[in-house]
């Protein structure tokens, strides 16, 4: 049925001087096609040292934790990139998953905590309420080496770190005494509101050399914890905990620190490093970046 409705003439007159024009849309150009499960990384070590070999295996820790979580559940066949910057990335952060449409979806980019879920969904391995560990006993002693891990050893780990020019601490508002608690704890604890939030932060920084009692008992803990057991806590098959742990021992031992030394020294966390390696390697393949 036609409309009855028409323009009055003065307005139609006027529309005639802004036609309308229509054109078939532009097609999009994709670099690089999501064919596999990608995962979004910061660039290896040896990329970032000029290094010709290029490593697979991402420079930064929390980047690093993931790809050992799924390689570690037997996951295969992941691709990897490290052209995107954290600000690319979906809540400003790395890593991101994208993975390709299936049947019952299409694209997705999935932000490190929901991982654990799609890689569930590719792993038929039932549920399991201890997520790997033998006991509750050691599901429960877990959480005290993640503590220990993403405290202490995370600390030490980011304060390790060479110190930034003098004009970028600046810019940044960072001493050269040590970083402060705030810039260190992974989460970030909340931001100071209401009354409180008219002081500034106050209390002394974190420095290396405070932290380097309890770093060297940490890794000598983990040391006679692991044993000669191929996984840690005697797990059967390797657990969340085992990805966190390789992330951080192959950060301090491929970084150019004093604080590798503490872990060079011991051969079975040197000798399980190596071994995790090369599976979380065999895991992994580049597009081109």
């Amino acid at each position: 049925m036609a409309s009855t409705l028409t323009l009055p003439a003065p307005i139609k007159k006027a529309f005639s001087f802004f036609p309308l024009h229509t054109h078939p849309p532009v097609p999009l150009s994709v670099r690089y096609p999501l064919v596999k499960p990608t995962l979004w990384i910061a660039p290896p070590r040896t990329l970032l040292d000029g290094n010709a070999s290029v490593d697979i295996l991402s420079s930064d820790v929390e980047c690093l934790k993931w790809q050992a979580y799924i390689a570690l559940r037997g996951l295969t066949d992941i691709a990897v990139r490290w052209d995107i910057p954290p600000e690319g990335a979906l809540e400003g952060r790395l890593p991101n998953l994208h993975v390709p449409a299936d049947v019952d979806s299409e694209n997705q980019l999935l932000v490190a905590q929901n991982i654990p879920g799609w890689v569930d969904s590719r792993v038929a391995s039932g549920v399991d309420t201890l997520e790997g560990y033998q006991n509750q006993q050691a599901k429960d002693e877990s959480h005290a080496w993640v503590s220990l891990l993403e405290g202490i050893v995370h600390a030490t780990l980011v304060l390790s770190q060479p110190t930034r020019s003098f004009l970028n601490a600046f810019i940044q508002s960072h001493g050269n005494k040590g970083q402060s608690i705030e810039a260190i704890l992974n989460p970030p604890p909340a931001p100071l509101t209401g009354f409180s939030s008219l002081f500034p932060p106050f209390g002394a920084n974190v420095t290396l050399p405070t932290l380097q009692g309890q770093y060297t008992a940490a890794v000598a803990a983990l040391s006679e914890r692991l044993g000669e057991d191929k996984w840690f806590l005697g797990s059967m098959n390797p657990t969340a905990l085992d990805a966190l742990i390789f992330a951080y021992l192959h950060t301090i031992l491929h970084s150019k620190d004093p604080t590798r030394v503490e872990v060079a020294r011991r051969a079975n966390l040197v000798a399980w490093e190596r071994h995790v390696r090369a599976q979380v390697q065999a895991t992994f393949y580049t597009v081109a970046n």
